[in-house]
């Protein structure tokens, strides 16, 4: 059954002054954010629970969604941290031995604004074209007070993203057969950096993003993994401060997403705002030491510029192998590595859950 035209009417509405027709799912009201697309096929729900888009409202390039329900298992974090949420047809009647809900339900459920029934092609062709922009998902006439919201759109942008997004209190979890522990900064981890972890032997102790190094040296953990996490890296002038203190305890370090982009300005890099960004599981990333060339899971709007690192610190290790941006750092200055993919990708692709296993090696090469 098409639901095309089930809902009240719903409107999106760039910053110059686009403005799309469609129906209301999720809850109702109005929501301002940064428009930004994503091109995965599936894992519908790890986006909608990912706290790296938080302060976004997020297009589904897919023009299905919701085929196969929601469930209690695949969040990748407690609550959604989209601001809202676009896509061209969702499905009602969801079908799969694990499903336990609709997409509907889960909108209305956390308070997440959507709008279906629109051209999700033009729109993304907007984006790549001229870039991402802000945007404003209305339930209410958007013609009655266009001028306003367009201020408003204009005047927006994502504001302490990773003290919005990280948790406020310490939390151990342990496996079984435990041989490492880890420390893992919160700047918006995704539970799969955990579970990938807790398979490999290791105890996760999950720390606040604000969390000194001090605290570090006397938890005496075997490796520290930095997380992603949303906003302009740059914007984290405090966590910078405090990475260039965890550095030199020496204890060997792994950087995901936005893990990566902090470390590499604490070293003296510089980051840039990408265009329309990396968002999707279908990114190709060479691997500059071995010439392969990976797919891979992202979602990023700001990379590291290259060659603005001290080749004496460190080197790039991986590139795009679309638009050539660096995809990875291996520090030669001290022991870490980070990439800007998703290695611990919920579902997928697996192709670099490999450098896991890598980290796990170092930390247990430094123990022995």
């Amino acid at each position: 059954m098409s639901l095309f035209n089930i809902g009240e009417k719903a409107y999106l509405m760039l910053e110059n002054g686009q403005v799309f027709e469609g129906r209301s799912f999720g809850a109702k009201g109005t929501v301002i954010g940064e428009v930004v697309f994503t091109t995965g096929v599936t894992g519908y729900q790890e986006t909608l629970t990912d706290p790296s888009y938080y302060g976004q409202i997020v297009t589904q390039t897919f023009p299905l969604i919701g085929n196969y329900g929601i469930n209690s298992e695949d969040s990748e974090s407690e609550k959604s941290y989209v601001s809202g949420y676009i896509v061209r047809e969702w499905c009602n009647a969801p079908s799969n031995f694990r499903c336990e809900g609709n997409v509907d339900d889960f909108l209305k459920n956390h308070n997440i604004i959507g709008i279906h029934n629109i051209d999700t092609r033009q729109l993304t062709r907007i984006i790549r074209e001229k870039g991402v922009m802000n945007g404003v998902i209305t339930t209410e006439n958007v013609y009655d007070k266009k001028d306003e919201l367009l201020e408003k759109i204009k005047a927006f942008s994502v504001k302490n993203a990773v003290e919005s997004v990280t948790g406020d209190k310490i939390y151990t979890y342990k496996g079984d057969n435990v041989k490492y522990r880890v420390v893992l900064f919160d700047f918006g981890y995704k539970r799969n950096i955990r579970r990938e972890l807790l398979k490999r032997n290791c105890e996760v102790i999950v720390v606040p993003a604000n969390t000194k190094a001090s605290f570090i040296k006397e938890a005496n953990p075997d490796g520290i993994m930095f997380s992603n996490g949303p906003g302009d890296p740059a914007e984290n002038t405090e966590i910078i401060e405090n990475i260039k203190e965890i550095q030199k305890l020496g204890i060997p370090i792994f950087g995901i997403c936005l893990g990566h982009q902090l470390m590499a300005l604490a070293n003296g890099a510089k980051t840039e705002k990408l265009k329309y960004g990396h968002r999707g599981a279908n990114q190709p990333v060479i691997d500059l030491e071995s010439g392969l060339t990976y797919v891979t899971s992202q979602n990023h709007g700001y990379a590291v510029i290259g060659e603005s690192l001290d080749e004496n610190i460190g080197h790039v290790s991986h590139i795009n192998a679309n638009d050539k941006t660096c995809e990875g750092i291996r520090y030669t200055a001290f022991n870490a590595r980070t990439v800007q993919f998703h290695p611990e990708a919920h579902g997928g692709p697996l192709d670099t859950s490999y450098l896991f296993d890598e980290f796990v090696e170092t930390m247990k090469r430094e123990r022995d």
